[in-house]
């Protein structure tokens, strides 16, 4: 998902370099998710980035990996809505709904800015190449401690999984930040609550069949007869997955992962990121420059 305005950075974060090659989050995540056994990229984007993300990515196509360009529009609606006034995209999970008509297999789902680190591309690849259940899907999940910001407060999805590893629910959690040696966040009281730091959460690091766009659709709609005149809100991917483990529909496993989580939310993270990313190099983790 790369249709995000980055108005906290101050700028287009998704193509912005983290190393001396130029390369960016997104090159590394593409990257492993290639060397995990992923064939298609996709990308969503705004309409108006198609010639930059096409300039940039077009030359992995090839016999082996083929690369498409869906948009985030937010007309993109039932038509009994068309005479919606917006002026923002409406959130992740319609970013979801635009896949609908380019995906036809088990895919997985990243946000571009966020660097999730090989091992767990390589985890949830392997989840849903084995998977024969069409109603089963996956998500990768992440120790709060290791995704909080330096700079400022961020938003998490504090995950409740049960003695199974399958996921029971998603609650957002908002203004996150390390407090001493606390991390806590506001709730709707304004009341300060403290999280303990080993605490899954979603970065929205999702396995999903494509069973999830009839069921998006369909929530999206009603989504929209009870928002549409609410200008400031957003249909989120873990709306769409809480509403079906709560109905029973599907099931969420978790998975887990050594991998470290990084990302950029504000423009002084960007550094943390640089020294993971040169550090990793210098491991051999990772090839100076990716696409030779």
């Amino acid at each position: 998902m790369a249709a995000g305005m980055g108005s906290r950075y101050g700028g287009l974060k998704q193509l912005d370099a983290i190393d001396e090659e130029g390369q960016s989050i997104i090159d590394f995540s593409i990257y492993d998710a290639v060397k995990a056994g992923f064939n298609h990229i996709v990308f969503i984007i705004r309409k108006e980035l198609h010639e930059t993300f096409s300039e940039r990515f077009s030359h992995l196509q090839s016999n082996s990996i083929s690369v498409s360009f869906v948009y985030q529009v937010i007309s993109d609606i039932p038509e009994e809505f068309s005479n919606i006034s917006r002026n923002k995209p409406w959130g992740t999970g319609h970013a979801l709904l635009s896949l609908r008509y380019t995906i036809k297999n088990s895919f997985a789902l990243i946000n571009a800015d966020d660097f999730y680190g090989k091992e767990s591309f390589q985890v949830l690849h392997d989840s849903l190449y084995n998977s024969m259940q069409d109603d089963t899907y996956f998500m990768v999940g992440f120790k709060l401690k290791n995704t909080l910001s330096h700079f400022g407060s961020v938003s998490r999805g504090e995950c409740y999984i049960n003695k199974d590893k399958l996921l029971e629910k998603i609650i957002e959690r908002t203004k996150v930040e390390k407090k001493g040696l606390d991390i806590k966040y506001i709730d709707d009281n304004n009341s300060s609550i403290t999280l303990n730091e080993n605490t899954i959460i979603s970065m929205n690091f999702w396995g999903f069949t494509p069973s999830i766009f009839e069921y998006g659709e369909s929530m999206f709609e009603k989504f929209l007869a009870d928002n549409h005149s609410k200008p400031n809100s957003e249909f989120y991917i873990p709306t769409i997955v809480n509403e079906l483990i709560e109905d029973n529909t599907v099931s969420v496993k978790v998975l887990n992962t050594d991998s470290v989580w990084h990302g950029i939310t504000y423009k002084n993270d960007k550094v943390h990121v640089q020294n993971a990313i040169a550090n990793m190099k210098a491991a051999k983790i990772y090839p100076q420059k990716l696409w030779v």
